[in-house]
């Protein structure tokens, strides 16, 4: 049976919207990348993606706000992550435990759609 796309009328704004699409047709994920990835903790991911940083700009990471900036980026990839996992605002919201007003002000703010949308 084949997947088909409900008409555009029922598709949500964020039906086409997945960050795993995105990486994938920018070149920066593999379906091998992507196994190896399922396999790693959350917390061990982004450990490991501070230290690669850190390695880069010679070990240190002196002057760069982590602990403040931690909320940002988690909820930067929550909504993200709803967006990406669902087809509506309305679902996304949902799925976070917000509001639809909530959901879009955090769109605003970390500018989600833009990212999504490129």
């Amino acid at each position: 049976m084949m997947d088909r796309k409900p008409p555009k009328r029922l598709r949500g704004r964020n039906y086409d919207q997945s960050l795993l699409r995105k990486l994938k047709r920018e070149q920066k994920i593999t379906p091998q990348l992507e196994d190896l990835i399922n396999g790693v903790s959350l917390e061990d991911l982004v450990a490991l993606k501070l230290e690669i940083a850190a390695n880069f700009v010679g070990g240190k990471l002196f002057g760069f706000p982590i602990w403040n900036a931690a909320n940002f980026m988690i909820k930067d990839a929550l909504v993200k992550f709803a967006l990406s996992s669902t087809t509506s605002h309305k679902e996304a919201a949902n799925t976070l435990g917000i509001t639809k007003h909530e959901l879009r002000r955090h769109i605003k703010k970390y500018n989600v759609n833009d990212y999504l949308d490129n």
